[in-house]
């Protein structure tokens, strides 16, 4: 299986299951909340997410690789566990480089909203 194959189903499936051993023990990744280096920081974050959120969906909308580059483009949803369960979604894209044993380096994030906008989803 390759690497996008990989990654298609791992945001299928996202946040259960991930297949971490694509990614390079010291991954940079990087979010409009997050920067951290390392694999067991990446594992936390999603481990984070499953505890706190609820409903969590990773919608994978287009997956494409150019050189040692994976872009991919998303939409991530979730229900934030307040009183009024609200419904939180937001669009973006990551860039995944690759190192020369094709493991993932770097996970960079984009959001197509601003941090202040995921807040006010909140209200």
């Amino acid at each position: 299986m390759n690497l996008i194959e990989i990654l298609t189903q791992d945001y299928q499936r996202f946040p259960v299951n991930q297949t971490y051993n694509i990614y390079a023990e010291n991954v940079y990744f990087q979010d409009p909340l997050n920067r951290f280096t390392g694999i067991k920081r990446y594992q936390q974050m999603i481990q984070f997410m499953t505890t706190w959120f609820k409903n969590i969906e990773m919608k994978l909308h287009n997956i494409e690789q150019k050189n040692e580059t994976i872009y991919t483009q998303w939409t991530l949803e979730w229900t934030t566990p307040l009183p009024w369960q609200p419904a939180i979604s937001i669009s973006g894209r990551s860039e995944l480089k690759l190192n020369e044993n094709n493991l993932i380096i770097s996970h960079l994030d984009y959001w197509d909203c601003s941090i202040w906008d995921v807040i006010k989803q909140h209200f």
